[in-house]
């Protein structure tokens, strides 16, 4: 059984594979088209964001029967042909869902308190108590949309701060019990009552820019938005707009629409110029899964599974 493995991981996932008798090609500087090339080889591809498996690829692929997606997003993947080919699509949300809730728990904390501007200020010999005076999260109802494995993890962290749990999962028909503390909700119920709203859902045809003007201003409430999910989820001139006219109190984000800004166009450029220069607006490179030990957890999970679904 031949695996390509075309992205950064911990060694911990090519050793194991190795000692139980894989035949392991270990390339995480590839590119796509170097893929396409060698992609006929092999049976197993363990794949990140930069590796695409479009039709194109999968069809090259005459032999793949297993990929492995490190993380969670599917988007990468055209699902449906790979199932027309008997193309087995596994992931290992499982390994980064603590690093992404620990995450999301920080910018959240960092934006009511002031965190990031106080700390720029000071920096600067400014000291401005006043004006930095935070919010807290105690009494307060937040909004998770989405509740798989980030979704719920980020709710475990919110517990014990006497917070106000509402979610909305459109695809999930009853919580564990261990979750009896949040409120599953319907997003009407979400528009009336939320403080603060926070997006855990894939990006799929269904939820591309299902945060626009629109759905924003459906709030009663003038909110604070955190986003650890996908960029594409949020129409990105409409949440400029809603921050500059006070609706949306202010943003974190560990994700955007175009997360590549060597290459921004003009107009790009002008958009997260201003986006990036409003003091309520908080942003991370999507790092929010990206740990020391979520590396090591995913590698687990990987190998897991690959040995789960492959028999030699």
């Amino acid at each position: 059984m031949k695996i390509l493995i075309t992205d950064n991981v911990h060694q911990l996932l090519p050793q194991k594979l190795k000692e139980r008798g894989f035949d392991v090609t270990y390339l995480p500087e590839i590119k796509w088209d170097e893929v396409y090339d060698i992609i006929e080889d092999y049976c197993a591809i363990v794949i990140n964001t930069k590796t695409k498996m479009n039709k194109q690829i999968l069809d090259k692929a005459k032999n793949l029967k297993l990929i492995v997606r490190l993380g969670s997003g599917l988007d990468i993947i055209d699902l449906d042909y790979a199932r027309k080919k008997n193309i087995t699509v596994v992931r290992t949300p499982e390994g980064n869902r603590n690093a992404v809730a620990e995450h999301a728990m920080g910018l959240l904390l960092s934006l009511l308190n002031n965190i990031v501007i106080s700390n720029n200020e000071v920096k600067k010999f400014q000291w401005n108590r006043e004006k930095n005076r935070g919010i807290e999260l105690e009494g307060k109802t937040i909004g998770i949309i989405g509740f798989g494995n980030t979704g719920s993890c980020f709710a475990e962290k919110l517990k014990s701060f006497g917070i106000k749990i509402l979610v909305f999962d459109k695809y999930k028909q009853r919580f564990d019990d261990k979750f009896r503390y949040v409120i599953k909700s319907t997003m009407n119920q979400l528009w009336e009552e939320c403080d603060i709203v926070s997006f855990h859902i894939p990006l799929t045809e269904e939820t591309k820019y299902l945060v626009d003007k629109n759905f924003i201003n459906k709030f009663k409430k003038n909110i604070y938005l955190i986003n650890t999910s996908r960029g594409k989820i949020i129409n990105t001139k409409d949440l400029i707009n809603e921050l500059e006219s006070g609706k949306i109190r202010g943003a974190a984000l560990d994700v955007l629409e175009n997360e590549k800004p060597w290459i921004y166009n003009d107009e790009e450029k002008v958009l997260y110029k201003k986006m990036f220069s409003m003091e309520n607006v908080i942003v991370t490179p999507h790092i929010a899964g990206w740990t020391s030990e979520s590396k090591e957890k995913i590698a687990k999970f990987s190998y897991d599974k690959i040995i789960k679904n492959c028999i030699l």
